[in-house]
């Protein structure tokens, strides 16, 4: 396991699936994490989980399409532990439906949190990581952003956006000993797989080389080496934990 001892992280989307396993990871490899989500029974049972190993944990509920709370969720934090090096932008939500006939609104709420979202918590980030002269900034994309997938134009174009905007921002903030990185998963068992019926993921393994959909703990390895140290002539690129079902 890389270490992260003595580094302060926060992951957004935490109350479930990857953002949870994420965040018990980046605990079990010895950072302080704050939690954000919009779901705060779930968050305190989480931080109730983390604080049990010993590691210090803090719960923000923050809806990250919200500017005033992810001004606040951030202000929190750095009262409570005074930096932040690690920000691993995961919150998400899907609306599907065929583009000709989607509503403007499920277009727009898709849009606010998986993009706009990630870059509210970036502006938000940067100011204490620059300050610092270090900082690792990592957006959780999908395989979809690379391969399309029909009826979820909006989930894709704001997954596409997130490859954009990392490479964007990892080019502007280089300087500053600061790396943006993105993760791609392919299909894992989560909360937002679960709803397909049997029938449907026997369907997308046949599409996976490697035969399996993934688990939540292979994409946060991925997360734990690009938070790591040992990453830290990787910037701007895009990981990804697909089992091989796209290849770029």
């Amino acid at each position: 396991m890389f270490s992260l001892a003595n580094k302060v992280a926060l992951i957004t989307g935490a109350s479930q699936g990857i953002g949870r396993d994420a965040a018990l990871a980046l605990a079990q490899a010895g950072a302080k994490v704050a939690v954000a989500a919009r779901n705060e029974e779930k968050l305190a049972t989480l931080v109730q989980e983390i604080g049990a190993t010993g590691v210090e944990a803090l719960a923000l509920r923050m809806d990250v399409a919200n500017a005033d709370e992810v001004k606040s969720g951030f202000k929190q934090l750095l009262e409570k532990f005074g930096r932040l090096d690690i920000l691993v932008n995961n919150a998400a939500i899907t609306r599907d439906g065929l583009a000709m006939r989607m509503k403007q609104e499920d277009w727009d709420a898709v849009i606010r949190t998986n993009l706009t979202g990630a870059h509210l918590c970036i502006q938000q980030a940067l100011p204490p990581m620059m300050k610092a002269r270090a900082g690792r900034i990592i957006n959780i994309t999908s395989v979809v952003a690379q391969s399309g997938n029909a009826g979820q134009a909006n989930y894709v174009a704001a997954k596409a956006g997130l490859i954009g905007l990392t490479k964007a921002i990892a080019i502007e903030i280089a300087s500053r000993n600061i790396t943006v990185n993105a993760v791609a998963p392919g299909f894992i068992e989560t909360p937002m797989t679960d709803v397909l019926s049997d029938a449907v993921k026997e369907e997308l393994k046949k599409r996976i080389p490697l035969g399996r959909m993934g688990s939540p703990r292979d994409v946060t390895s991925a997360i734990i080496f690009l938070a790591s140290d040992e990453a830290a002539y990787i910037t701007g690129h895009v990981l990804n934990v697909n089992g091989g079902m796209h290849l770029s």
